[in-house]
């Protein structure tokens, strides 16, 4: 399945962290149209997955060389809490603190500036209706 848009090329990490500077300075500044802050998602997104998989590769590069003692013993929630890992909610509480800032400014700004010109809906008729009779 082709696309009419040309593919973007790869950006650096720098390159990523500039534009991510700049979303969330405009966000911050409550000037932030939806776009940016669907790309500033992506960015937060990328920079999550980034996180995770080097996470993932320290644990695992940790795992192969062999524990040189036997490691302390996690604390187990109480039985019954059911309650998941920190890292997860952690992860789940950044994804959507990012999508929910950036909806609410760009909310907050389209409420400030008013709907645009013919985007409003029908009127309500305030006068009767004459009679047919």
């Amino acid at each position: 399945m082709a696309t009419d848009r040309p593919a973007t090329p790869p950006r650096s990490d720098e390159q990523r962290r500039v534009r991510y500077n700049h979303l969330l300075e405009r966000l911050r500044n409550r000037q932030i149209t939806m776009e940016e802050a669907t790309e500033l998602f992506g960015l937060m997104q990328g920079f999550l997955r980034a996180s995770e998989a080097a996470r993932l590769a320290l644990q695992g590069a940790a795992a192969s060389a062999g524990p040189a003692k036997p490691p302390a013993p996690k604390a187990k929630p109480a039985a019954g809490s059911g309650i998941p890992a920190a890292d997860d909610l952690m992860v789940a509480g950044i994804l959507a603190m990012g999508a929910g800032a950036g909806l609410l400014a760009a909310i907050t700004k389209r409420m400030t500036e008013g709907a645009p010109p013919g985007a409003s809906g029908p009127r309500a008729r305030t006068e009767p209706r004459p009679s047919t009779r």
